[in-house]
């Protein structure tokens, strides 16, 4: 997985406290290992995606993770 990715859910499973393994499957929301090949392919691009209540952006740094959550 992404390190990006992983700190998405980490991120998102302390906000929910409990442990990553208790989240969703993140493929049930995004094509991970496409989003991983994006991500690996150009370290400037921009992601969005929704997960568990969640918005997620990863970018424009291969670093930075954004969490929001969906109804703001």
């Amino acid at each position: 997985m992404h390190p990006a990715l992983a700190t998405a859910l980490t991120r998102i499973a302390d906000r929910e406290d409990r442990a990553v393994t208790g989240l969703p499957p993140l493929s049930e929301a995004v094509d991970t290992e496409a989003l991983a090949a994006v991500l690996e392919s150009n370290p400037t691009v921009t992601v969005r995606f929704e997960y568990a209540g969640y918005r997620v952006v990863v970018g424009p740094d291969p670093d930075a993770v954004t969490v929001i959550e969906r109804d703001r």
